[in-house]
């Protein structure tokens, strides 16, 4: 895989498809190759030039990670009188509240939200920036 394809495999990944979806889907929009010997070649090219490119990113990662340290993230939501909410918070949200609040850009794929935010109030949070970096952020869902 060259990109995250949602269902169906990580940026990446090496993967079976269906012969069909492959041939009609991934292979024209440039989000998968094929898995022979010489593409596997460039895969692993690709992968250690992002390894590199993660690592530089790593102190900006820390940085972040500083800048949320003691802070709260507010994220409204539609509930009901007895305080239970309507749908879900979901990564998108998340997101928004991250760019709004703290001015930071964060990837849907690295946040990942509590189990059990269904009700108003306070949960933990955790953002994997990188592998060596995970924040955990109280999360208060408040009521729009």
């Amino acid at each position: 895989m060259l990109k995250d394809v949602d269902k169906v495999g990580d940026k990446h990944e090496v993967i079976e498809v269906k012969a069909g979806f492959g041939r009609n889907y991934l292979l024209p929009r440039g989000l998968a190759i094929l898995a022979n010997s010489s593409n596997m070649g460039r895969l692993n090219e690709m992968i250690r030039r992002e390894d590199a490119q993660e690592a530089k990113r790593l102190d900006v990662y820390k940085a972040m990670a500083a800048k949320l340290k003691g802070q709260t993230l507010k994220v409204g939501a539609k509930a009901g009188t007895s305080g239970r909410i309507f749908g879900s918070i979901t990564e998108l949200a998340v997101k928004q509240q991250l760019q709004e609040q703290f001015e930071m850009e964060v990837e849907r794929k690295k946040i990942q939200l509590p189990e059990d935010a269904k009700e108003i109030g306070t949960y933990t949070l955790t953002l994997k920036l990188h592998p060596e970096v995970t924040v955990e952020l109280p999360m208060e869902v408040v009521q729009e």
